[in-house]
């Protein structure tokens, strides 16, 4: 079993992750912390016994950031894998955390499938790298140095950027309807709508009926608050 500690600071965030990550085989939840320093001493406590193979680390955290904690670790010869978990899209950090020799960098927010695909990726890689010995030929060099970098495609018509200001609009607004994000968005109502409704789809969004005082009640979306 690929021991994991899971590292954020948002509560639900915790939740969601331990949920996704008990319906993969092969991962056990070894361990939660929710700061970067608390992240930094646990790793270091275990590297002797019972270490961790595994750390799903968030970048932003009150008291440092997942790159403190990955500098920390390489500074103190910590071997332990990372997956970097985070909504943080500059591309200085990804540089900075690919350096420092993060096995993925996962940016929030994505639905379970994808999770899954990533940690599955994961744990071929590492069982590749076990059952590798003497001397490697060129594609178990490959296997042994690559990254997985498989994603699950938008439907038709949707785009990633898009899809990131969508989301960051819900976040911060509450509650809307297609028209409304359309407005905020300078969008047509339509597109809006199909934005909406993939991550709706994908658990991300709750769709519900708002009732005004005349008419047809009209539907509006809502950030899941199991998402965090």
């Amino acid at each position: 079993m690929i021991r994991t500690l899971i590292v954020d600071d948002d509560a639900l965030t915790l939740e969601l992750h331990r949920s996704y990550l008990a319906r993969i085989d092969g991962f056990i939840i070894a361990g939660e912390c929710t700061g970067a320093r608390a992240a930094v001493s646990a790793v270091l406590e275990h590297a002797r016994d019972e270490p961790y193979d595994l750390v799903l680390l968030d970048i932003t955290m009150p008291d440092g950031s997942g790159i403190d904690v990955l500098r920390a670790l390489r500074a103190r010869a910590a071997s332990v894998d990372v997956i970097a978990i985070t909504g943080v899209r500059d591309a200085e950090s990804v540089r900075q955390m690919a350096a420092l020799g993060v096995y993925q960098y996962l940016v929030k927010p994505f639905p379970f499938a994808v999770f899954e695909e990533r940690l599955r990726a994961y744990r071929e890689h590492r069982e590749q790298a076990r059952s590798t010995a003497g001397e490697a030929t060129q594609s178990e060099i490959d296997a042994l140095l690559g990254r997985s970098t498989g994603v699950i495609p938008l439907p038709k018509g949707l785009s990633s950027d898009t899809l990131q200001k969508v989301t960051a609009e819900l976040r911060t607004s509450g509650a809307l309807s297609a028209s409304e994000a359309a407005e905020r968005l300078g969008m047509s109502r339509v597109s809006a709508r199909r934005y909406l409704e993939h991550l709706t789809s994908t658990g991300f969004v709750q769709r519900s009926a708002r009732y005004g005082a005349r008419g047809r009640p009209e539907t509006e979306y809502a950030w899941s608050r199991r998402v965090g």
